[in-house]
This record gives C-alpha cells, structure tokens and sequence, in this order.
C-alpha cells in the first residue's frame, strides 16, 4: 500500500514537472535529434545557435507577453526592417553615434508599438487585423523611404540601408553584433538576461499578475479593477521595445537592413517560438522561461534541415507543419486528458 502511494506520489511529480517544463524537454531532444544528424557537431556549432537564435528571441520575449494578454502581433517582422532601416540612417547622419543609434531604435520601436496598442487596447480593433494592417504599412514605409531617404543622405538609390563603416561606431557596433564573450556569443548573453529580466516581470511582479489575469479572463480582469486597456497598450509597447532592440542587434550582426527581406516571416516565427515554449495562444498560460526555449528549439529546428540536406524550398512547409502539431497538442492535450479521467 505504502510503495503504491509512494509510486502515486512520484508520478504526479513527475507529471507536474512535464506540465510546467515540458519546453525544456522538448528542446533536448531535438537537440538531439540535431547532434545525430550533424557531423560536425562542435562547441562552436552549439553556441551559433545561441548567435542565429539572439534576434527572433528577443522578438518573441515581446510576442510571449502580448499572446499571455490573448493578444497577436502580425507585424512584427515590418516593424524590424522598418526600425533597423531607420537606424541605420541614424546612423550614417550622425556620423556613427552608437548611443543615439540606439536610443533611435528603441524609442522608434515603441512608437511603432504604441500604435498597434492605442488601436487594440483603447480603440479595441481586433489586433489581428491591427498588426494585419501595419505589416504592409510598415513594410511598405521600409521599402518607400529606402529609395528615397538614401538617395537624399547618401546619394544614389539604393536597395539596402548599408551602414558606412568609415566612422569609428561601426567597429564598435560590428564587434558587438559578433564578437564572443568567453565563446559565448554576446548577442546571446543579451538574449538570456533579457529572459531573465522577462521572468521576473511576469512572475514577480503585479504587472505581470496582471497580464495573466487578462489572459485568463479579460472581463474578470476589468471586475477586479485592472484597466484592461491600458495593460492591452502597454503590452504592445513593450513588443515594440524589444523589437527595436532586435532592430538594433540585427544591424550590429549585418552591417545592413533589406527592405525587402529583413525580418521576412518573423512574426511567424515569433508565433511559433512561443507556441513551441508553452504559451497558450488563448492567453493566460505559459512561461517566459519556454519563450527562450522555444526559440532555441525553432533555431535547432532549422539547423536539422539543414544537416539533413533537405530541399530549401520545404524549410517553412516543414516548420508550419511542427507549429500545428504543437498547437493542436496544446488544444487537444487538456481534452484527452479529461476523457482518461472520466
């Protein structure tokens, strides 16, 4: 009797270590799955996924807090070639100002942010058609401005926003897009405390109950006094934050911003890193913690198909494949397991 509760008692622990770390688990085997496929399986190797993951984690550190609220972010990817544009800009104009450069992108990346909240949060347009909206705004602004600004500054049309690496901020910037810090890349350092900085919002502090809180139930959240619309804005803020600080690494490990290309899919992406970390897209439920994860997983992922030799054209075919099985465990997990119960 008492090794039958004993046994009772471990698998319940167990089970509650899956529910609330499954993404951990997750990302160590495909991880795996990557260290088998790989023949040149290396320390290095390991830490460029750290490197390639750096961007669209920080990105999708932002897409986790607005998809905790129920909340979506198509444009994100828009938003990223549009600031890291205009950074760049910023850039050549004050002759490689690396403080202001900075600044620029993060304050830009707000304001970006701050029209898709004002929309969703106070006009209460539903975000999938806000950020629906921006995406072609934004993307449409980076690709017009990118003719005409750098003809006017620089002289010449061009294709690209190149940052001129005739100022001594280049350097700079470049080394701390790419250089490494005890082999650890410094991206990706910034990658993980900017996580760290995330969990403690979400978990410790009353903004973050409250985030959950209209994630869960958006209209027991304005009964319990929480201003619903203000949390929604603020939210889409930060997203556009942490977009603009993803702007401004982007630059760092490019030198460049395409119009064209640059964050091309990121939203997706995002969206999928969050899924793959255990965030509920209905909102309410999930980790920051499995936001990095699940972007790690994403980048491992990718790196798979590229071991396996796979056909370039099938990477996203594949990928959105892995997005709806994780979703539709998400979805049909919680209904199995009530039907076991019963």
């Amino acid at each position: 009797m008492e090794t039958a509760m004993k046994m009772k008692k471990e698998n319940n622990m167990i089970g509650k270590i899956w529910k609330g770390y499954s993404f951990i688990f997750v990302f160590f085997i495909i991880f795996l799955v990557y260290a088998l496929s790989s023949s040149t399986m290396t320390w290095s190797a390991t830490m460029n996924i750290l490197r390639h993951s750096a961007v669209i984690g920080i990105i999708s550190l932002g897409m986790g807090l607005v998809c905790l609220t129920g909340e979506i972010d198509l444009s994100a990817g828009s938003t990223l070639a549009l600031v890291s544009g205009f950074s760049v800009i910023v850039f050549n104009a004050t002759s490689g100002n690396i403080v202001l450069t900075a600044l620029f992108a993060i304050v830009f990346g707000a304001i970006l942010g701050l029209v898709n909240g004002a929309l969703v949060g106070v006009v209460k347009m539903p975000s999938f058609i806000v950020t629906l909206a921006t995406m072609l705004i934004y993307r449409s602004f980076s690709q017009y401005f990118c003719q005409h600004m750098q003809k006017a500054l620089i002289g010449g049309g061009s294709s690209v926003y190149r940052m001129s690496n005739s100022f001594d901020g280049y350097q700079v910037m470049y080394s701390l897009g790419n250089n490494k810090l005890a082999t650890i890349p410094i991206v990706g350092i910034l990658l993980i405390l900017f996580t760290a900085v995330f969990v403690y919002i979400t978990e410790d502090t009353k903004f973050g109950k409250k985030v959950y809180a209209i994630g869960s139930s958006e209209k027991g959240a304005f009964m319990t006094g929480i201003n619903v619309r203000l949390m929604k804005m603020m939210v889409f803020v930060i997203m556009g934050i942490m977009v603009g600080i993803a702007s401004y690494l982007w630059i760092c490990m490019n030198a460049s911003s395409d119009p064209a290309t640059t964050g091309s899919s990121y939203e997706m992406y995002a969206i999928a890193a969050v899924v793959l970390g255990g965030v509920a897209m209905s909102g309410g439920r999930g980790k920051m913690l499995g936001v990095l994860f699940g972007s790690l997983s994403y980048t491992v992922i990718d790196k798979i198909i590229i071991a396996l030799k796979m056909d370039s054209l099938i990477n996203n075919a594949i990928k959105g494949i892995i997005l709806i099985i994780v979703i539709l465990i998400q979805v049909a997990g919680p209904e199995i397991k009530e039907k076991i119960k019963r």
